[in-house]
């Protein structure tokens, strides 16, 4: 067989070898996403946490608002869906979440490896970071003030997962931890001296104490944390709506929707 036919035929083989490939992908890819499954009822469930001001929560009214919530409606209403929002446990977030109550967490969900591990995240379309927050007269300036003192951490947030992975920052200081189940329950704890600090995400933390009564008894303490990057987590098979979802978020990006609703809620256009 001349060099040139030897060529001719290996470029064959190649080139069926890579057509194989394809298909066997394409029919994998296709029996593993699980897009026609979720939105066969032209309805998409957002879990949330509806006390996590200002991302998702009840307003004087009882309806739910916030700065994800608002992100989330027109992200989905744009894909040709309706949303629901179901609140959940935010502990359970990601059991919710496989076991189908809910097709997406969206509220204030940081990033983190090992979050990553359970579930698939968009990409990040807002930042955030960890503060810590105690009445002036608990006369808390800097960590190691939190000798001897009581903290109160969300369960399963992001606060409490980044406060056991990096001890030097504050948790080597603390006497003692106590978890809520929402930060709200923390915050008032808080107020009546049952604990002496909360760590919760900055825009959590200076929404709430704007919205106070008298702001200036509270304190509001920056941590050496680094910034947190906030997206949507979806199941590992729901590659489609991930797509999608993250094309509707760059466009809304690019188009001032983000700068808008990040206005809305905290006076300033989003970070990222």
């Amino acid at each position: 067989m001349t060099k040139q036919k030897k060529f001719f035929w290996n470029s064959v083989v190649a080139l069926i070898l890579i057509v194989i490939g394809g298909v066997i992908f394409f029919r994998i890819h296709q029996q593993s996403d699980t897009w026609a499954k979720t939105t066969a009822n032209k309805q998409l469930v957002v879990g949330v946490d509806d006390t996590f001001v200002p991302m998702g929560f009840r307003d004087k009214n009882g309806k739910l608002v916030g700065f994800d919530v608002d992100l989330a409606r027109k992200t989905i209403q744009s894909l040709g869906f309706k949303v629901k929002f179901q609140p959940i446990d935010w502990s359970m977030k990601e059991t919710e979440l496989k076991t189908g109550h809910i097709d997406m967490i969206w509220n204030g969900y940081t990033i983190t490896p090992d979050r990553q591990k359970k579930v698939a995240f968009s990409n990040s379309y807002h930042s955030d970071k960890q503060v810590l927050v105690t009445m002036r007269t608990n006369q808390i300036v800097t960590p190691q003030d939190m000798v001897g003192k009581t903290l109160g951490l969300q369960t399963g947030s992001s606060g409490m997962l980044t406060y056991d992975a990096q001890p030097k920052v504050l948790k080597n200081f603390v006497k003692s931890a106590v978890q809520y189940d929402t930060f709200d329950k923390a915050l008032t704890d808080l107020q009546v001296g049952r604990i002496q600090a909360v760590l919760i995400d900055s825009d959590f933390a200076r929404y709430y104490v704007a919205h106070e009564a008298d702001p200036d008894q509270f304190a509001i303490l920056d941590l050496s944390y680094p910034a947190e990057q906030f997206a949507v987590g979806f199941r590992k098979k729901d590659m489609t709506l991930r797509r999608k979802v993250n094309a509707q978020l760059k466009k809304f990006a690019q188009d001032g929707t983000l700068d808008n609703i990040s206005k809305k809620y905290f006076g300033t256009v989003n970070q990222k």
